[in-house]
């Protein structure tokens, strides 16, 4: 019984005491705004078919149909061109500012309605990634994903280096400079009507933007520790939550998928690949899908493979050599996915949903390959990027509205 209570209460300190998975988290955001920004750009000559004024889902039906399902988008606020664009602009950014780790806590919510606004505006365009990057943009706002490989981390550490020297740190502007921006366009937002498609994302925009101003108000006057180590209690949870709520979400995606998979009769007997490599739509390389379809005995192996692996993968996650086997044959299956069936988007987003179980140890040596490249780049061979310990406090929420 003793044993239990301390087994429990270990699990318990880790989980309070620290953003567990601080690379993993870091990966998953610079994977999830990467792939939202290089679809937004290169859909941006299309934008307006897509998503705005131009396209054949007009504005009144997708007024009518978020009324039903109560939709956030802000990109109904308003049927002007001029409207769409800055959204457009702003979604652009909002990728650019995350990917970077510039202001992740802000970033990462904008990013969010970026997301929602356009998606939630042309709901019957996308495919699987798209669903997968709408969940995953709402999870990332819970996490602190800007311990390292972000520009926070990076000036969250040069002030801690000029404190260690005795030197003045200059006192943060942007961020509050930041924050009352952002809740004088919130208050304006609420008190005008916009957020009529319900009350979630509200109370959650709300919600940041008073933590944001808490957090700097401790960080300035507490004169105790006791409100600083409440408020990391309360933000390690919310982190560590959320990496499992994202963790679990990637396995029911391939658990689902596998079992459906299994009641089809096209994966019973072998032949359900050979079918999508024969559509037009998804065979941008038509002499490679001949090639990979010539052979039956090979597009069985596929579609066997893919079915075991997919049913099998969240059962592996109990013996870290198998789970790390089956990541690399999912990740250069999805990889051949965006090739043979001209779906790069969301093998992108599924590669970035597999990331959050790669191994700490080769996160940390890809980290340290890609120093010492910047490093041969820019002539500075003592280059290194900032990061942060999973059993340590990450600096970077030690200057405010830094992360």
């Amino acid at each position: 019984m003793n044993r239990l209570f301390l087994t429990l209460a270990n699990g318990i300190a880790r989980v309070t005491g620290a953003a567990l998975g601080p690379y993993q988290s870091a990966v998953i955001r610079i994977g999830f705004a990467g792939t939202w920004l290089l679809f937004l750009l290169r859909e941006f000559p299309h934008r307006q078919e897509l998503y705005g004024p131009s396209g054949p889902w007009g504005w009144n039906l997708a007024k009518q149909l978020t009324a039903d399902n109560r939709a956030f988008t802000a990109l109904l606020w308003s049927d002007g061109r001029l409207w769409f664009e800055v959204c457009y602009l702003l979604a652009i950014l909002a990728a650019v500012a995350l990917a970077l780790g510039w202001r992740t806590r802000t970033s990462s919510v904008l990013f969010m309605m970026g997301v929602l606004s356009l998606q939630n505006r042309s709901v019957f365009i996308g495919d699987g990634g798209d669903n997968v990057l709408h969940l995953m943009s709402i999870y990332l706002v819970f996490t602190r994903c800007g311990q390292v490989w972000s520009l926070d981390a990076r000036r969250a550490a040069r002030a801690e280096a000029a404190r260690a020297r005795g030197e003045r740190v200059t006192a943060d502007l942007v961020g509050p400079a930041l924050w009352a921006v952002l809740g004088l366009a919130l208050l304006i937002a609420t008190v005008t009507g916009r957020f009529v498609s319900g009350w979630q994302i509200p109370v959650l925009l709300w919600t940041v933007w008073a933590g944001h101003a808490l957090r700097w108000a401790v960080e300035r006057w507490a004169v105790r520790r006791d409100p600083r180590l409440l408020l990391d209690v309360i933000a390690n949870i919310l982190h560590n939550g959320a990496l499992a709520v994202i963790m679990a979400e990637a396995c029911l995606i391939y658990a689902t998928a596998g079992w459906y998979k299994v009641q089809g009769s096209r994966w019973q007997d072998g032949t359900a690949v050979y079918y999508p490599l024969h559509l037009d739509y998804f065979s941008p390389w038509p002499g490679l899908a001949d090639l990979m379809s010539s052979s039956g005995t090979i597009m069985m192996i596929v579609a066997y493979g893919t079915v075991m692996v997919q049913v099998a993968f969240p059962f592996t996650l109990f013996n870290r050599r198998v789970k790390n086997v089956l990541l690399v044959v999912m990740m250069a299956e999805h990889a051949v996915i965006a090739v043979v069936l001209g779906l790069p988007f969301f093998s992108l987003a599924m590669i970035a949903a597999d990331a959050v179980f790669l191994p700490t140890s080769f996160l940390r040596r890809l980290g340290d390959l890609a120093a010492r490249a910047q490093g041969r780049i820019t002539g500075n061979t003592g280059c290194e990027v900032p990061v942060a310990r999973s059993t340590e406090k990450s600096t970077a929420d030690h200057v405010g509205f830094t992360a």
